[in-house]
């Protein structure tokens, strides 16, 4: 089974209801104006005018209804939660129509599937083309703000940061915008309850970097991002970081207790990590 997710005009969605008239039918969500079940296809009609296709053929269905020319989008993702090195990095971008033979001839997908040679070749020339928001929460600040808050909610505030930022240098955020998402809709509103700006206009889509070129932009400036604080952390400390949190960055860890102390280790760390632990037991038995 697929989703696709698009924001339609009013006339579209008439359209849509009208052609589906025979399937539509009941649904006790209070934010679905309109429930659509054919054969193994569900659509739901928001109030929002944000419209979920679901079913194997989801996109063949959407398709109908997307515009011929490709138009401007905005999105949102994030580098280094599952890093126990290095920051929390959050971008959101906008792209417009003109944008996509450049996206298409440089290979810009989901920055997990490029090099990190491609990324630090492109990701400077990226912040300089497009209209961004970059959030970089380093690993003191991160630790703080882990005390009182989970992973989710963080990143909730970051995502709403960055869209609240565009707004804020003036940028017009398109009607898509796309979300990575990471939580399901009604939880991430939830944790953004405590905050005085919330940007609520935003479609949530799980692989979203994979579908939608707004995304992958964003992917890509927000691992140059990380990359780049990697680098500079390794240069400062004169100890290699390697990413992600296996084995390897464990011996890292110890390296660095040994050489700075376990106190600093917020400096470089996620302490949340099941990875400290383990590496403070290493050390006491060690002793």
């Amino acid at each position: 089974m697929s989703t696709f997710s698009i924001k339609l005009d009013k006339k579209k969605i008439n359209d849509l209801k009208q052609a589906f008239k025979e399937y539509i039918t009941s649904n006790p969500n209070e934010y679905i104006d309109t429930f659509i079940r054919k054969d193994d296809l569900t659509i739901s009609i928001y109030k929002s005018e944000k419209v979920v296709f679901q079913g194997n053929d989801a996109f063949f269905y959407a398709s109908a209804y997307l515009d011929e020319k490709k138009s401007r989008q905005a999105g949102s993702d994030e580098v280094g939660t599952g890093d126990y090195f290095g920051p929390v990095v959050v971008v959101s971008a906008i792209i417009e129509e003109e944008d996509y033979p450049f996206i298409e001839e440089n290979g810009i997908t989901d920055s997990k599937k490029m090099t990190d040679e491609k990324v630090l070749q492109l990701g400077k020339q990226l912040m300089q083309r497009f209209k961004h928001s970059l959030l970089i929460l380093d690993n003191c600040k991160y630790n703080k703000v882990h005390e009182t808050n989970n992973l989710n909610a963080i990143k909730a505030k970051l995502h709403n940061q960055a869209y609240i930022n565009l707004l804020k240098k003036g940028y017009q955020i398109p009607k898509a915008a796309y979300v990575d998402q990471f939580a399901k809709e009604d939880s991430y509103y939830r944790y953004l309850a405590n905050e005085k700006e919330v940007y609520h206009d935003l479609i949530f889509e799980t692989k979203a970097e994979a579908k939608y070129p707004a995304v992958a932009v964003a992917s890509v400036i927000a691992r140059y991002a990380f990359l780049t604080c990697m680098h500079n952390l390794e240069d400062q400390y004169q100890l290699r970081f390697h990413k992600g949190a296996g084995d390897d960055t464990n011996a890292d860890a110890i390296a660095f207790i040994n050489k700075y102390g376990k106190d600093k280790l917020g400096n470089v760390a996620k302490l949340h990590f099941k990875n400290t632990e383990v590496i403070l037991n290493s050390i006491l038995e060690k002793h």
